[in-house]
């Protein structure tokens, strides 16, 4: 038996999330945390040097805003991209 996802994220959280900071066991917690609760990987992850560390950023999405398109009724593609207008 499936259960149907939750329309809304938890806690009033935004269905899309840029989650950024430092490369490190505490970005990768707040990753798996936002896994957890239901959120998917949105892209690849991002990352860039400040001149002392390696800065992350991973997007993740809320299920049913993916399946939804964008707010807008902009339709998204395959790869969760949005569709040329």
């Amino acid at each position: 038996m499936s259960t149907i996802p939750d329309p809304k994220p938890p806690n009033d959280g935004l269905p899309y999330r840029l989650i950024t900071g430092k490369d490190d066991a505490a970005f990768c917690r707040r990753i798996s945390e936002a896994l957890a609760l239901g959120y998917r990987l949105y892209g690849s992850p991002s990352c860039t040097f400040n001149g002392t560390d390696v800065i992350v950023a991973q997007a993740v999405v809320w299920p049913s805003a993916v399946e939804n398109g964008a707010r807008d009724g902009t339709p998204l593609a395959p790869d969760r991209s949005l569709l040329p207008g």
